[in-house]
């Protein structure tokens, strides 16, 4: 075809458009003109082993399962709210606000940790007695029944007496709280968050999923008040 297109014009004397064109050598190209494409070597002529990483990145594109991430969200704000429950009274009565008085035994079952004690808290000021109320803290010498013991209530209202006092008093709020930061940082792992390769939307993730457990834990001292 070349050499049609220089038919008639002197052989030895080149136009400007094809000085300035450069043809690729025909070991490099294919019929149509188009580059072939060299393989590294030991790869040429494998084209299983040029499809294996594009089945690897295919695969890396596919979303995580949602599955395990639902059920640790919903396992663990479920424990902290456990966590948050039990620690709202102590709490409070920690702070110093709360109802002195006397709390007698009426009833107690089990030993250890499986204790539980019921009993009637009158107020130091005798201005209420709560009967049933759930007596916290009882020594194991003192769950005999008609045992009195001084206690502490959040209120009126309140189901449960606390009759320990000291640093037990103090490790009943304290551990509950830590158990619900346990719990948070549990799901900000488990539902992927702190994996997100975005910086700003992993630290959205991150504060949403600290968020939720601490929110149940500001009801729950609300609600103990």
């Amino acid at each position: 075809m070349r050499a049609s297109r220089n038919l008639g014009k002197n052989p030895l004397v080149a136009t400007a458009d094809e000085a300035d064109t450069f043809w690729a050598p025909i070991e490099e190209v294919h019929w149509d003109g188009t580059p072939v494409r060299q393989d590294p070597p030991g790869e040429r002529g494998s084209w299983w082993r040029r499809l294996r990483p594009v089945r690897r990145r295919e695969r890396a594109r596919h979303p995580p399962d949602p599955l395990p991430g639902m059920a640790a969200l919903v396992g663990l704000s479920l424990v902290a709210a456990f966590f948050a429950w039990v620690s709202a009274g102590p709490f409070w009565l920690a702070v110093g606000h709360g109802t002195s008085g006397t709390a007698v035994v009426t009833v107690c079952t089990g030993d250890g940790l499986t204790q539980r004690c019921r009993g009637i808290f009158t107020s130091a000021d005798g201005q209420f007695r709560t009967h049933g109320v759930r007596i916290s803290g009882v020594p194991e010498q003192r769950t005999t029944a008609g045992m009195a013991l001084p206690a502490r209530v959040t209120g009126p209202d309140a189901a449960v007496a606390y009759a320990d006092h000291g640093v037990s008093a103090h490790l009943r709020w304290l551990l509950g709280l830590l158990g619900v930061l346990g719990c948070a940082a549990g799901i900000a792992r488990w539902t992927g968050a702190t994996r997100l390769p975005d910086s700003l939307g992993r630290r959205w993730a991150v504060t949403a999923a600290f968020a939720g457990p601490l929110t149940t834990t500001l009801g729950f001292l609300a609600a103990a008040w």
